[in-house]
């Protein structure tokens, strides 16, 4: 399971604060705490300061990537702000995100084309946000193919089918999930995606849902996250959940994560 650590954006409050102070402490210790709890990613993102992107973002990876030995995932629609980013970042990131949305995808795939970036690819097109299972399978087949067709290899393509909340359709969990495993037996090489809290919005104990569909989402072949790793719960969820689906040869990774004291909370 690869996790991005999804807490180093601009849309939280503390976060805001912190890039606007140039507070490089504070940023650096979100980073830190999230490579400690198992994040493979550190997402970074600067998207409320319009006119300021591209300069927050590059200082941004570089005060993270000071701190932990661990790649960015660059989060933003903008190419300029993302090759800003990029000029300073060490190792492979991830590209968070592209979409169908043609202009949008236009825009980006040539960033992207003959290079080793991960990117995370939205079902998501000019129509909007799909709502079915096979709304999005259409969007899927088209993200891989164009993204394949710019040299994109198959094994840094993230889809990400969209969660949505079932309090305003108890279907999207369901078409989620089938959409999940379709993707992952139809594209070969192909990882999925997604992030979690979406599900349980408006809904009372938003954690045990996000909890209990990570789990499920894992049994239909999910195999990367973009989350809060320091949930202690979920993140020993995870491990669990891809030990009993026979992704984790020996139980390797869940053996390491209880010798690390990290399957009791």
């Amino acid at each position: 399971m690869i996790v991005v650590g999804e807490l180093i954006n601009a849309s939280r409050k503390p976060i805001a604060a912190a890039i606007e102070a140039r507070d490089a402490a504070a940023i650096a210790r979100v980073a830190r705490e999230q490579r400690e709890a198992g994040a493979d990613y550190i997402d970074v993102n600067a998207g409320t300061f319009v006119g300021q992107e591209a300069e927050l973002l590059r200082w941004l990876v570089s005060t993270v990537q000071e701190a932990v030995d661990a790649p960015c995932c660059i989060d933003s629609p903008d190419p300029r702000a993302i090759e800003a980013a990029l000029e300073v970042h060490r190792g492979t990131a991830m590209i968070n995100s592209i979409s169908w949305e043609r202009s949008r995808f236009d825009a980006l795939a040539p960033l992207l084309a003959g290079t080793d970036l991960k990117v995370v690819a939205l079902c998501m097109g000019d129509d909007g946000m799909p709502e079915t299972a096979d709304q999005r399978l259409g969007i899927a087949d088209r993200l891989v193919d164009g993204l394949l067709r710019n040299n994109v290899s198959a094994e840094n393509i993230y889809v990400d089918p969209l969660v949505q909340p079932i309090s305003t359709r108890s279907e999207f969990g369901a078409e989620f999930l089938r959409a999940v495993g379709e993707i992952m037996g139809r594209f070969d090489g192909v990882h999925t995606i997604c992030g979690l809290s979406n599900v349980s919005y408006g809904l009372p104990e938003r954690k045990l849902l996000n909890q209990t569909f990570a789990v499920m989402a894992v049994a239909r072949g999910l195999d990367a996250v973009i989350v809060n790793p320091l949930d202690t719960r979920l993140m020993a969820q995870l491990v669990a959940a891809e030990a009993l689906a026979g992704r984790d040869p020996f139980c390797m990774n869940y053996l390491k994560a209880y010798r690390a004291g990290r399957l009791g909370a």
